[in-house]
């Protein structure tokens, strides 16, 4: 597939929310692949589609717990606890900042197929869920950041 270009903090897009999936074709099915390859190629474990510039409730996720996510009009059923940590996001590169998320979630979404059906997340995985559909909203994590800014150390390949 394709490696796509993030959109970066500042661009439109990012503060505009996005509509829902009416049908999978093959263009979403390419959308989904390519936005798996450009969230690997950045070293991200979730990605939205409007990061690489697509209004659409896409997201895909990959939390290395052996499962990759695709999560198509997603909506938040429940939520519970709360856990602070550091995030971090394609759009805002080289920067981390603390935010507290809940610590469990629990959501209905489509599947690559059209396929209803729940994930609930603790955790880490939780804390992608939130974060990934806050995108498609037109929200960054940098609003709820506690505190300031920090930079990241690029990792060494």
């Amino acid at each position: 597939m394709a490696i796509r270009q993030i959109r970066i903090i500042g661009d439109e897009i990012l503060s505009k929310e996005c509509k829902p999936v009416r049908e999978m074709n093959g263009r979403t099915r390419e959308l989904i692949a390519d936005m798996f390859d450009t969230m690997y190629d950045g070293n991200g474990c979730g990605l939205a589609a409007p990061q690489v510039g697509i209004r659409k409730q896409i997201v895909v996720m990959d939390i290395d717990d052996g499962n990759r996510y695709v999560m198509i009009n997603p909506t938040v059923l429940k939520q519970s606890g709360t856990q602070t940590g550091p995030e971090g996001c394609l759009s805002v590169p080289g920067k981390n900042g603390e935010v507290t998320r809940a610590n469990y979630v629990k959501v209905k979404a489509l599947n690559e197929n059209m396929e209803e059906y729940t994930l609930e997340g603790e955790g880490l995985l939780a804390r992608c869920i939130l974060h990934e559909c806050d995108h498609l909203e037109g929200k960054l994590y940098v609003e709820k950041v506690e505190g300031e800014l920090y930079d990241v150390e690029p990792e060494e390949e």
